[in-house]
C-alpha cells in the first residue's frame, strides 16, 4: 500500500493566498488533501512531515537553466544531465527544461538525446524532473550572443530544427525575431505545441509583431541581451521605433521572464517587471551556469569541450570586459529576492516561480500548485524561504550536499 505523508505544523503556499496552519496530504506520488488544520480529517497511519512553523509550498518549475555542480546540459551526457537535475533540486526546483546553448549541431543533438533518455528513465533519486527542453541558442541575433559562443549561433535551418523537433523532448524554442526564416520556425514550434518565445534578439516592434503573428508569446530574460529604443534606432535608422521591452509591455498576451538573483536586475526593474505584466505573466527564472554550487573560479559556459570562458566570484558570472554571464544560483534564491524586494508577497513571489511556468508551458495540470490531483512535488521552507525539505512525486530528495 502506498504510503500516506501529512505535511503539518506550517502555512500552506497556494496561488492567490497563504493558508495558515493549514495540512497537505499527499499518497501515491499525489496530492490527496490540502485545507486548514482545525477541522481536517488526518488519515490514519500517515507519516507526519513537520513544517515547523514554517511553509509549505510548491516545488519551483525553471523554464530557463543551463547547469550546475560544474556540469552544464550541454556536455551532452546523461551523467552530466543527472549531476544538474540533483543540484537544482537541492535549491527546490522540481521540474526544469533542460537549456541548449549556442553549439554545433551535434553538440545540440547530443544534449536533447541526453535529456530524453534520462527523462525516460527517471526517478526522484535524480532530482528536477524533466519537463521538455527549451530548445534556447543556437538561433540568436549576431550581435547579441552574449556569453554564448559567438562561433555556434546560426539563422534558424529547417533540416536542423525540424529533425530536433521530431525527437519530442523540445516543449520551449528561442529564436531571434528578425532572423531569415524566425516566423518558419516559430510557427512550427507553435504547431507542436511550444512555448515560442524571442531571445539574445535586437528586434523591433514590428519583428516582434510578425513574431507574435506566427505564435511567439515569450521573451527571455527581460532586459537582458535584448533590444531598446536605442539599439533600435542604432540599427534601423530613424524615425525610432518600439523594442522588444515595450512590445512586451504593451501586448497583454506576451509573458516574460526575470533573473532575481540581485545581480542581474535592480530592485526597481524587478518591481516594475511584476508591476507591467504581473505574476500570471510574470517568470523567474534562475538561467544558472555550472558555476552553481562551485567555488569561485573560471568555467565554461555551455559545453565543456569548447565553449567560452567566464569566471564566477561566488555571486554571480561574468567575463571580464563583456558583462554578466548568467547566473550561480538556484530558484530559491529568485523567489526569495522578488519576496523581499518588491510589493510581490510570498504567494505571488512562489507562483512566479510555480504555478506560472507551469501555466505557459501547459503542464499545470500535472503540477505547479499544491492542489488535489496534481503531482506531490512539496517543499519544506523556513519563514525567510529557505529550502529545508524538497520531495518529488512525494519522495523525499536526499542530497549528498547540504540543501
Amino acid at each position: 500500500m502506498a504510503k500516506t505523508r501529512l505535511f503539518h505544523n506550517g502555512a500552506v503556499i497556494l496561488p492567490d493566498r497563504i493558508l495558515e496552519d493549514g495540512v497537505v496530504v499527499c499518497r501515491g506520488g499525489k496530492i490527496i488533501g490540502v485545507g486548514e488544520r482545525r477541522g481536517f480529517n488526518a488519515p490514519p497511519n500517515a507519516e507526519a512531515i513537520d513544517a515547523r512553523g514554517g511553509f509549505i509550498g510548491p516545488g519551483y518549475i525553471d523554464i530557463h537553466v543551463h547547469g550546475g555542480d560544474g556540469a552544464d546540459f550541454m556536455d551532452g551526457t546523461a551523467q552530466a544531465v543527472r549531476t544538474v537535475l540533483r543540484a537544482h533540486a537541492r535549491h527546490g526546483t522540481t521540474a526544469l527544461f533542460p537549456t541548449t546553448t549556442t553549439g554545433s549541431p551535434r553538440q545540440i543533438r547530443a544534449m536533447l538525446r541526453a535529456c530524453k533518455s534520462v527523462q525516460k528513465k527517471w526517478t526522484p533519486t535524480d532530482g528536477a524532473d524533466i519537463a521538455g527542453v527549451h530548445f534556447y541558442g543556437p538561433y540568436f541575433a549576431e550581435k547579441k550572443t552574449g556569453c554564448h559562443a559567438r562561433t555556434g549561433r546560426r539563422d534558424p535551418d529547417p533540416r536542423e530544427y525540424l529533425k530536433s523537433f521530431d525527437l519530442n523532448i523540445i516543449k520551449v524554442a528561442t529564436c531571434a525575431a528578425e532572423l531569415p526564416g524566425a516566423e518558419a520556425f516559430y510557427a512550427e514550434a507553435a504547431r507542436r505545441g511550444c512555448l515560442v518565445t524571442c531571445g539574445h534578439s535586437d528586434s523591433s516592434w514590428g519583428e516582434m509583431q510578425r513574431a507574435f503573428d506566427a505564435g511567439m508569446r515569450h521573451v527571455d530574460h527581460f532586459w537582458c541581451a535584448m533590444s531598446s529604443i536605442p539599439s533600435v534606432r542604432a540599427r534601423l535608422g530613424s524615425p525610432m521605433q518600439g523594442s522588444m521591452a515595450e512590445f512586451v509591455i504593451f501586448e497583454k498576451e506576451m509573458s516574460t521572464e526575470v533573473i532575481a538573483d540581485g545581480c542581474h536586475l535592480a530592485p526597481e526593474l524587478l518591481e516594475y517587471a511584476f508591476r507591467m505584466k504581473g505574476s500570471k505573466r510574470l517568470l523567474l527564472v534562475s538561467d544558472a551556469n555550472r558555476a552553481l554550487g562551485m567555488p569561485p573560479g573560471r568555467y565554461r559556459f555551455g559545453p565543456e569541450e569548447n565553449g567560452d570562458w567566464f569566471e564566477s566570484d561566488g555571486k554571480v558570472g561574468f567575463q571580464p570586459g563583456h558583462g554578466l554571464a548568467s547566473s550561480i544560483v538556484g530558484m530559491d534564491t529568485m523567489v526569495r529576492t522578488m519576496a523581499a524586494v518588491t510589493s510581490a508577497g510570498v504567494a505571488e513571489a512562489v507562483r512566479m516561480g510555480s504555478l506560472t511556468p507551469a501555466e505557459r508551458t501547459g503542464i499545470a495540470a500535472e503540477t505547479g500548485s499544491l492542489e488535489m490531483g496534481k503531482r506531490a512535488d512539496v517543499l519544506v521552507l523556513d519563514r525567510n524561504l529557505f529550502v529545508k525539505q524538497v520531495y518529488l512525486s512525494g519522495t523525499e530528495f536526499i542530497s549528498t550536499r547540504p540543501l
